[in-house]
């Protein structure tokens, strides 16, 4: 009970006390022990925001003998709905402290792929991230495209976002994949369409619009054309003509 109310608090130090100094921590979601001196950064960077409630646990912490289990759940939203990683955490007590903690994770409600758009899977532990990591990885990469908007440079690619970002092309590629159900390229178009639609309040023709998909990232009018009849349903021009007479 006082690792959960410490974790809740965010207070590091009051998790670190309850820890043997020769704890064995294995995380199989990534396929690693988690060694004693490394043990506080892990936990750091585990550690959700304050005030983020995408962390749910999903049973009362369940005692027997000298180990407890405890459940909790950590939802993101994903482009096709909601997305979740389910974690059971066993912790083995010896003398008040805590002298093993097995950690196992799997993502659950995946988006659904269509046959003509395979998503191959990456193997969970070569991604160097715990479920929870993973959380905030996402967090990380949507807030950097939201404050910087780095898709408006129609050169952006992977390194760029990973150099800026600080995560790997593995780690963002296997969010983008399987949490939001987008390739690294979709998913910049689809930030693009969403900035340009905020803009066209001014348009009045296509010839605008056009120059406005440019502005916007997008290097080729056929892709952005594509894009925009996806989303929309209509072409350029019958969406200014919606527009006008609505």
């Amino acid at each position: 009970m006082r690792y959960h109310q410490a974790w809740r608090r965010h207070d590091i130090e009051a998790l670190m006390a309850l820890f043997d100094p020769q704890v064995e921590y294995n995380d199989f979601f990534q396929g690693r022990r988690i060694a004693p001196n490394e043990l506080r950064e892990y936990l750091q960077t585990s550690m959700p925001a304050a005030g983020d409630e995408s962390q749910v646990y999903a049973d009362r912490l369940r005692v027997d003998g000298d180990t407890a289990f405890l459940q909790y759940q950590v939802t993101l939203r994903g482009t096709q709905g909601l997305v979740s990683f389910r974690a059971t955490e066993a912790y083995t007590v010896r003398d008040g402290r805590i002298i093993r903690v097995n950690e196992h994770a799997a993502l659950v409600g995946q988006p659904q792929k269509t046959a003509s758009e395979p998503q191959p899977r990456m193997a969970d532990s070569r991604l160097g991230l715990s479920a929870r990591q993973l959380n905030l990885l996402g967090g990380d990469i949507q807030q950097y495209f939201q404050q910087t908007r780095p898709f408006l440079n129609p050169d952006l690619d992977m390194p760029q976002v990973a150099a800026a970002t600080g995560y790997t092309r593995n780690q963002i590629s296997y969010f983008l994949n399987q949490v939001l159900g987008l390739s690294f390229y979709q998913y910049l178009n689809q930030l693009r369409l969403r900035h340009l639609l905020g803009q066209l309040d001014g348009a009045t023709s296509v010839t605008r619009i056009d120059e406005l998909a440019r502005a916007a990232g997008f290097r080729s009018l056929s892709t952005f054309y594509r894009c925009f009849r996806e989303e929309t349903g209509l072409s350029p021009k019958a969406y200014l003509e919606q527009k006008a007479t609505s």
